[in-house]
């Protein structure tokens, strides 16, 4: 649906059509309906970021067009100080463009190592069970293109299979939950841009720019190879093709998981056959992955190295039995069963 058409003209408040004149906030605008495109309710995921902010923006619109009423949360960590008091004045921010809010506290013990990753988790379980309550299905996050070329480095230094290279996708599932990244073709210059132009505030995260964490000197190394000529129009097209191999991985993960699992759901246990295991390397490693995921009720899946280790010892072991994800992994004779940890 273009900006121009006379009907959604009036219906999107003057506040926001002046800043959609901008040449540039169009643009952005319109790149952001064409890959979201749905047409269900969603949850918006905010920080105060300038990514965030951005999307919180482009969604308000998005949902004034298509007569929704979203969700916008503000998760505040109170990992610093200061957080409380930034997701209020977030709250602030959002409630002059007449998008209301609702603020997400994380309580309890604070993680001192691994602090990103634990964080995000939160964020997720945080986020899951409000839109449960709600039921909501489709939440909307900040991810960017630099976000996308970020992870890809990072994985493959932390040696991920083609699964974990293309994790970061447009959209994916988790639980019963559609985490939708519609800001993934868009660069992370082009929403400060917008943040600074349409709110005139953002938050900046000091911790991006502590080299402690990984991610930053990831950062700093993909600027370094964009100077050198490092192209992002090209790097992108990489990604895209490997997410195609990807699926095609998927589409026999899928089959193995049809016709070689039996699924009991009065005892809520998974049995593999000896097929299951007869089925090239990677895609018995995925479907197993997903097999534990799902009998152990976990957010994420379990990590490759304690999967290859389990695969291995089903293969060289008449009789096996194990723990991982939540799970009691079993080998009986030709089958293996998945149950849940007691």
């Amino acid at each position: 649906m273009s900006l121009k058409n006379s009907s959604v003209k009036t219906r999107i408040p003057k506040s926001f059509k002046d800043k959609l004149k901008n040449k540039k906030i169009k643009e952005i605008y319109e790149r952001f309906e064409k890959t979201l495109n749905i047409n269900n309710n969603f949850a918006v995921a905010v920080s105060g970021g300038p990514d965030s902010l951005a999307l919180a923006f482009l969604a308000k619109v998005y949902s004034i067009k298509k007569k929704f009423s979203p969700k916008f949360f503000i998760v505040d960590h109170k990992l610093r100080p200061e957080s409380t008091l930034e997701a209020i004045n977030v709250k602030k921010i959002l409630r002059k463009f007449n998008i209301f809010s609702e603020i997400l506290t994380w309580e309890g013990i604070k993680p001192s190592k691994n602090i990103q990753s634990i964080s995000r988790n939160k964020r997720y379980e945080l986020l899951f069970k409000r839109c449960n309550k709600l039921k909501i299905k489709y939440i909307l996050l900040g991810h960017h293109l630099d976000d996308l070329f970020e992870n890809f480095f990072i994985r493959m230094l932390r040696g991920s299979g083609l699964k974990g290279l293309v994790s970061l996708d447009k959209k994916s599932k988790s639980e019963s939950k559609y985490l939708l990244r519609p800001l993934l073709n868009q660069k992370k210059e082009h929403l400060i841009f917008l943040s600074k132009f349409v709110f005139d505030f953002y938050i900046k995260d000091s911790s991006n720019d502590d080299e402690k964490f990984q991610r930053v000197k990831i950062r700093k190394l993909i600027r370094s190879l964009q100077k050198k000529g490092l192209d992002d129009k090209k790097f992108f097209k990489t990604i895209e093709n490997l997410k195609y191999s990807n699926q095609a991985l998927d589409f026999y993960v899928k089959e193995n998981l049809e016709k070689n699992t039996f699924f009991s759901k009065k005892k809520h246990k998974l049995t593999l056959s000896n097929r299951f295991f007869l089925q090239p390397y990677e895609i018995v490693f995925r479907a197993l992955s997903k097999s534990i995921k799902l009998i152990g009720q976990r957010y994420y899946p379990v990590r490759g190295k304690k999967l290859d280790r389990i695969i291995g010892d089903i293969g060289n072991n008449r009789s096996f039995r194990a723990t991982l994800g939540g799970c009691m992994i079993e080998k009986v004779n030709q089958t293996v069963i998945i149950s849940k940890e007691s």
